[in-house]
């Protein structure tokens, strides 16, 4: 018994392409995030503009990651639901 021949796969990977290459796509979480680097003071307060913008019970405001540069800089990311409902 023979196994059937593959479909074609060309207007699958046309498709695909095409997809990848419109515009910006959110994440698969549907967090909205942003990334900083600054100096430690503005950092702080950075974070806090965002957690009183966005609070924290309502958007799962959250730094996600963050890390320490040289000369007192920190990196981080910011995350937030893009709504609060």
């Amino acid at each position: 018994m023979r196994t059937p021949p593959r479909p074609p796969l060309e207007g699958l990977k046309k498709r695909l392409d095409r997809h990848r290459s419109e515009g910006e796509r959110l994440p698969r979480d549907g967090f909205l995030r942003e990334t900083y680097i600054l100096p430690r003071d503005d950092a702080r307060a950075k974070a806090r503009e965002w957690f009183d913008r966005w609070p924290k019970q309502a958007y799962w405001t959250a730094i996600e990651s963050w890390c320490e540069r040289p000369e007192d800089v920190i990196e981080f990311t910011m995350r937030r639901l893009p709504t609060a409902d």
